[in-house]
């Protein structure tokens, strides 16, 4: 988010020095040819931004599926707080301790797994999500060049 709130002022003060210097430049009439322009550059940047933040943004989910990161608590950890409680009806707590080692570790390494799998679901709704910034304005960005450069072979 930080980086956005410093390339949008910078977007706005170039769009805006761009227009004055196109309208003052061509002050017999080609004014609306250099807005035309500008707005054709802005929107081939707009679309090549999210092009591209979509390319990082699939290759980190992409990342993410095949490389999730490992879980983040060890067995003694979960051994010492990850014991279960039973609560009696008058909503008193009674700790559950006939739990043995080996059934510990067999909860444990299901709750690992557990969150492995959340994981690569999570990565694999990324990813799709990524596309989506990808193949939306791509389209889009291929139009406007096609559009920029007939403009330009007309010159």
């Amino acid at each position: 988010m930080v980086s956005i709130a410093f390339i949008i002022p910078i977007v706005i003060v170039a769009l805006v020095i761009l227009i004055v210097a196109g309208t003052r430049g061509n002050v017999e009439g080609d004014g609306d040819q250099v807005i035309k322009n500008v707005y054709i550059y802005l929107v081939l940047f707009a679309t090549l931004m999210m092009t591209i933040g979509g390319s990082v943004a699939a290759f980190m989910a992409a990342a993410d599926l095949f490389a999730p990161a490992p879980y983040y608590q060890t067995f003694e950890e979960y051994k010492r707080w990850g014991v279960e409680k039973d609560y009696v009806e008058d909503g008193s707590i009674i700790e559950n301790s006939k739990l043995t080692d080996e059934e510990l570790m067999v909860r444990y390494d299901a709750l690992v797994k557990a969150e492995e799998s959340r994981q690569i679901v999570r990565a694999k709704n990324s990813l799709i999500k990524s596309f989506g910034w990808i193949i939306i304005p791509l389209p889009v960005f291929l139009f406007f060049q096609r559009r920029l450069l007939k403009k330009k072979s007309e010159f």
